[in-house]
């Protein structure tokens, strides 16, 4: 907002929703798109020549994606721009057009915290690349963000799940584990002792990760540049930001393969080595947002080279009827524990 377009701090510090009403409101969260994008009940949009468009659609609920305890009102918004930006390039996008958010909250909710909100996404825009194309508010009794997403892929050199196959390497784009680390922190889920033998420096990267993860555009690049001559185009994959687990089972349900897992190449953040928990945060911890794939092998350790993050963590094989489980340890053969299957919807919570 400029300066003229801002309330005075105290009135900012006060306002609710319900003081400003439908149209003061619209006409604030305009300030965050192009001009004149939120007079209009839609977008025009053009996709670059020869791109098919992507679109997805995130929602995030109050005390089940956020909450005031783990997550400012600034973090909420970059984790909801992020989160919507992070699918985009797990079906091969380089970059975002743009998106779309719809938002429902009581009216006693505070203006103070929809501007962080906002402020927050147009932040993680301007780092990602994309603009705030619209959407819609609506009154209700608890805070949601519905977040559309819309990218370009080359029809040609896309990331589905379904395109792995026996014999690929599986690649983790960056450490796993963190975020989950992050979220204990905030929520002091860790004793006094336990949190002394954590490094501040990891404790400022765990916090950060869970509060302001990071789409990987830069890894579908390197995909690109990485890509050995004369190979086509083949990459399965997906996010893991229901953790790797649920990723590394997702694609091997979808390719019909078993996915096997090397337990001492799991992807961890090196300072997370005497956490307890460590191992089971990599695997179920959740909201990490990195891309996990299923690549040829000479183009899984090309891409490892390119980005240093990256890691092989297992492979696919196909299928052993004899043997329970899409996923599993690569040394025994022996089916990984479903508690440690990832988040789900509908079963479990969690802030």
């Amino acid at each position: 907002m400029t300066p003229s377009q801002r309330p005075a701090p105290h009135a900012a510090a006060t306002e609710t929703l319900a003081d400003l009403g439908e149209w003061e409101l619209i006409r604030r969260l305009g300030v965050y798109s192009t001009p004149g994008r939120f007079s209009d009940d839609a977008a025009l949009l053009q996709p670059p020549a020869g791109q098919a468009l992507v679109v997805n659609t995130d929602v995030l609920v109050e005390g089940v994606h956020f909450s005031d305890a783990t997550t400012a009102p600034a973090d909420v918004g970059w984790r909801a721009a992020a989160a919507n930006l992070s699918d985009l390039a797990a079906m091969g996008c380089t970059g975002c057009l743009g998106i779309t958010v719809g938002l429902t909250a009581p009216g006693s909710t505070a203006w103070s915290w929809v501007d962080g909100v906002y402020g927050g996404m147009a932040t993680a825009l301007q780092a990602y690349g994309g603009e705030l194309l619209g959407g819609d508010c609506s009154s209700g009794l608890q805070r949601q963000l519905a977040v559309t997403a819309l990218g370009a892929v080359d029809p040609a050199r896309p990331i589905r799940r379904s395109d792995g196959q026996p014999g690929d390497l599986l690649v983790a784009s960056g450490p796993h584990g963190l975020s989950r680390l992050g979220l204990a922190l905030l929520l002091g889920e860790l004793n006094s002792t336990e949190r002394s033998r954590i490094p501040a420096a990891l404790q400022a990267r765990a916090v950060e990760a869970h509060q302001r993860p990071r789409p990987r555009f830069d890894v579908v690049r390197a995909l690109h540049r990485s890509q050995p001559e004369g190979s086509g185009w083949r990459v399965g994959g997906t996010d893991s930001s229901d953790g790797l687990m649920a990723a590394a089972t997702a694609i091997a349900i979808a390719s019909g393969c078993r996915a096997a897992l090397t337990r001492s190449q799991l992807p961890r953040d090196a300072a997370m080595a005497g956490i307890h928990l460590a191992e089971t945060w990599c695997l179920a911890g959740g909201e990490d947002f990195e891309l996990v794939l299923a690549l040829e092998p000479a183009w899984a350790v090309a891409i490892c080279q390119e980005l240093p993050d990256c890691q092989i963590v297992g492979a696919l094989e196909a299928p052993d009827q004899a043997k329970a489980g899409p996923v599993v340890w690569q040394d025994s053969g022996q089916a990984i524990a479903p508690e440690l299957s990832g988040y789900s919807h509908f079963q479990s919570l969690h802030s």
